[in-house]
């Protein structure tokens, strides 16, 4: 099988399953995939999903990420982004890889360490993934209990917070309730495609000053 995956050539927003694939196998695949990689890998009892994000796809996520470090930095408060760290449980048979996840109410318990590991180790606060190819798996991150999963789809930004063991879609994020964040978010993604990133930053700082 890895034989085989070193000659996988996935082009841009498709996605190859695998059916099953033991745990241990699971182990190897992320091993020879290695960390720096284009493709996302998800797991789930028995059946592994290999994708290749869109351009735009990342383009998405590294706006929509920076308004969230805005936001949290602007808030003055901690956190860690870790990017698109694989998460997993064999106890549980999942894993995942979020497009961007961040450490919020849990940045202190993680904080300086290299590696994770879910058995000890809380999992990412928020979740961020870009649905542009359609990858999102809500029942794992809902297995794995992140408290809060964000889906950006056909330009609108849906809002899962996790109660009691299932998410629930909510108008607000638990994390920040104050703020209207379904409808400012992707108004700001939109308007970085004309204005640029940088113009995009500024104004939604200072309409954080103003709205805080």
């Amino acid at each position: 099988m890895l034989l085989e995956l070193r000659r996988l050539s996935i082009p841009p927003g498709q996605r190859v399953l695998l059916r099953d694939v033991s745990w241990q196998e699971f182990e190897l695949i992320l091993d020879e995939l290695g960390e720096h990689r284009s493709t996302r890998v998800t797991y789930n009892n028995g059946i592994l999903e290999i994708i290749t994000p869109l351009p735009e796809h990342k383009d998405d996520k590294e706006i929509i990420s920076d308004l969230i470090k805005v936001l949290l930095e602007e808030l003055d408060i901690e956190f860690r982004s870790l990017g698109s760290t694989t998460y997993k449980k064999q106890s549980m048979l999942k894993g995942i890889e979020p497009d961007q996840c961040f450490y919020i109410q849990n940045e202190l318990a993680i904080r300086g360490k290299k590696r994770l590991d879910l058995t000890v180790d809380p999992p990412p606060d928020l979740a961020l993934e870009i649905d542009i190819t359609s990858r999102t798996h809500p029942d794992i991150y809902q297995a794995l209990g992140v408290p809060e999963l964000w889906r950006f789809e056909q330009s609108s930004l849906q809002i899962n917070v996790l109660q009691d063991g299932e998410y629930i879609e909510t108008q607000t994020s638990a994390l920040f309730p104050s703020l209207p964040l379904k409808e400012v978010i992707p108004r700001y993604l939109e308007q970085s495609k004309t204005m640029g990133r940088n113009a995009v930053i500024k104004a939604f700082r200072q309409w954080l000053k103003t709205f805080c």
